[in-house]
């Protein structure tokens, strides 16, 4: 089709979402579809990963045909199409591929796999389709994603180019959500629910602990989840009432007050690490991506510091924020621009990191302790020297 920007067709099916979206230009959300899984999901507190990939082959047919509707669009005129490879579950990752090679295969389009985790990133990119234009994020920029799976800053000083500068080494910000969410009786998902709660809040004055972990950007939730477990257990039993596990449950009002301390601690480490990132690194924008930036507290902590400090803070909306397929289409395009292509043999990428030091090995997460520990820090350590890196003074007390 002449006359337009390239229109790519991005599909997403990493975890409980069925994402499909046709993006121009790399930015421009043409139309998109979503399939939500929480309903399914909820009876059992998290994601069944076989359930989610029977809900992905159900409905990534509709998807597909709803979009190219809205869109006014047939696929032999689309220019190419993206999909999620990985990170993400096996089960669901394969339905969305193999449905991406078989229309690639049948139309004769060009094919490029896309890491969600990069999908995220790009969301920020992302128009609305009735939107007016407005900049794009300039570089060098920091960028945290915070989703249920992944927790990390990296750097970036142009397209398609990461510096990992932390990650958690142990529960993601998402994850450690969820699992407060069950502590205090909420529900699923944990994020959501605790945001709500914690709106009704009055006293505002609970403490639970942050893990700074010295000078480096890494985080961990871990520990706060259990502070949290240890406190709701002993005011249950303080009341007589049952543990967690049996159903026992805290009154309304100081649910409230455990949702907000969990909150504030949450978004605390998050926004006093991303700011003191964008001050190290002389960045000239914060992007922030993933289902947890939907947290209004994190937005608003994080634009307040950036604010202060004269820094562009770009955002996506709530409904970019968590799986869609447009964020793999923008995402997508940049891999195109770059020449990428797929073939035949593409396949799932359950564990396929973003970015990693160089040496090290292709894991999900670093690792913690013992010979490997040490060689990661190693490599990492070169890497910043390599980079001309001054050392990072540490990272202690409140956000700014």
């Amino acid at each position: 089709m002449s006359g337009r920007e390239p229109l790519l067709l991005a599909i997403e099916s990493s975890c409980d979402e069925t994402g499909v979206a046709l993006v121009a230009g790399g930015r421009r959300i043409v139309a998109q579809a979503v399939a939500s899984q929480i309903a399914l999901h909820a009876p059992a507190g998290g994601i069944v990963p076989e359930l989610a990939a029977r809900a992905h082959l159900r409905w990534i047919v509709p998807a597909l045909r709803e979009v190219l509707e809205t869109g006014g669009v047939t696929l032999p005129q689309v220019d190419g199409i993206a999909v999620t490879a990985g990170p993400g579950l096996a089960g669901s990752l394969l339905v969305g591929i193999a449905f991406a090679k078989t229309l690639a295969w049948a139309h004769r389009l060009p094919l490029v796999g896309v890491n969600h985790l990069e999908g995220h990133l790009y969301a920020a990119w992302l128009l609305g389709r009735d939107e007016p234009e407005r900049p794009a994020p300039p570089f060098p920029l920091v960028a945290l994603v915070v989703s249920g799976g992944h927790t990390f800053l990296v750097e970036m000083r142009d397209h398609l180019s990461y510096r990992l500068l932390g990650e958690t080494v142990d529960d993601a910000a998402g994850e450690a959500f969820d699992k407060a969410g069950r502590l205090l009786g909420l529900g699923y998902p944990g994020g959501p629910a605790i945001a709500t709660a914690a709106v009704g809040a009055r006293r505002r004055d609970t403490v639970l602990p942050r893990a700074w972990l010295g000078g480096s950007y890494d985080f961990s939730f871990s520990g706060l989840k259990t502070a949290l477990r240890r406190l709701v257990e002993a005011e249950l039993a303080a009341a007589a009432r049952p543990p967690t596990e049996s159903g026992g449950r805290l009154d309304p009002p100081r649910v409230a007050e455990l949702a907000w301390g969990f909150q504030e601690a949450v978004v605390d480490v998050l926004s006093t690490k991303t700011l003191r990132a964008a001050d190290d690194t002389a960045a000239q924008a914060i992007v922030l991506g993933g289902g947890v930036a939907s947290n209004r507290a994190l937005r608003e902590r994080i634009a307040a510091g950036a604010a202060a400090r004269g820094l562009p803070v770009f955002i996506p909306p709530p409904d970019l924020c968590t799986d869609n397929g447009a964020m793999i289409g923008a995402a997508g395009w940049q891999r195109f621009l770059a020449g990428e292509r797929a073939g035949s043999d593409l396949g799932a990428r359950p564990a396929w990191p973003l970015v990693r030091p160089f040496g090290t090995p292709d894991t999900r997460r670093p690792p913690r302790r013992g010979p490997a520990a040490r060689a990661y820090e190693a490599a990492l350590a070169a890497e910043r020297d390599a980079a001309g890196d001054v050392p990072v003074a540490p990272v202690r007390g409140s956000a700014p």
